[in-house]
Order: C-alpha cells, then structure tokens, then sequence
C-alpha cells in the first residue's frame, strides 16, 4: 500500500467507484486462464513466468504480457493499454495467473477495469478493495469453476 495506512487513505488517491454497464457471461469465466495461458509463449517454454492478459466481455484475448513477477506482469500489460489509448480499460477484465492482491486490485480499479478474475485465491484487502471500489473480484477461476468475491452483477447466467 505503498506507506498508506488504511483502504481510505488509498481511495483518497484516486481509487474511485468503477461504474455500471460492464457484464459477461458466467461460462466465459472458468476459460479465461486457459486462454491467458495460450497467450503464454515464454511460459510455455519455461514453466516460470506470471502472466497478465487484458480480455473483452467476448472472452477474446487482446493483449497478454509476461514477467517473472505478477505485478510486474500487469503493470506492462496495464502500460499497454495506456499507450493504445484503452484506459480507462471500462469494458475489460483483467486476467491474472496468480493470486489477486491488494496491489493488483488497486492497479485494475485505477485503470478502470471492472473486473478482476484470477487463477488463485485473492486476499482480505483485496476483496475489501473491490467491493469498496465496486469491482467485480473472481478468485479461483480453473479447472471448469469459480468463486465471486464482490460484485455479482457484473456477471450473467
């Protein structure tokens, strides 16, 4: 939290309140990482590298980048995003390979992006800060399920 000492005292830096309108279908959920993962080149090579891809409510990729961090890994594809002109990325998810952090959520809502859907668990500050901040958390998004931790709405039957 970068020497902040509460989640108001981030919000007061401009984590806001993302908006309405944004939604997709539950079904599309589980296979966004598995999509991520074909956008995976090094990892494929390796078995070493986090990834982050940015996907619209179709469920289709449209950029993906890798690094040997998970934050790293959504700064770069966050950055991209910015120099195309795509941010405030409101009609994005944000796909990451890991687990779904404060820091990641704080990154996505401050770019716009209503939802969040990582591979792994998220944390406790990190499911305060979504639903705080209106977005859309999915944790555990594999092997044909998920869990939804803020902000149902945003996701059809």
């Amino acid at each position: 939290m970068c020497g902040k000492a509460s989640l108001e005292a981030v919000e007061a830096i401009g984590c806001g309140v993302l908006g309405e309108g944004f939604q997709i279908d539950a079904d599309l959920l589980p296979v966004l990482p598995d999509r991520l993962l074909e956008g995976q080149e090094t990892f494929a090579r390796t078995g070493g590298l986090h990834a982050a891809g940015l996907f619209d409510s179709d469920g289709r990729c449209l950029h993906v980048r890798e690094d040997v961090g998970r934050h790293n890994a959504v700064d770069k594809v966050l950055g991209h995003a910015l120099l195309e002109r795509g941010i405030p990325a409101s009609d994005r998810v944000l796909v990451v390979s890991g687990r779904a952090s404060f820091e990641l959520v704080q990154k996505a809502v401050m770019a716009g992006v209503p939802m969040l859907v990582a591979v792994g668990a998220p944390s406790s500050l990190a499911v305060d800060l979504a639903r705080r901040s209106r977005q859309t958390l999915v944790g555990f998004a594999r092997d044909g399920g998920f869990n939804i931790y803020s902000n149902p709405d945003r996701v059809r039957d």
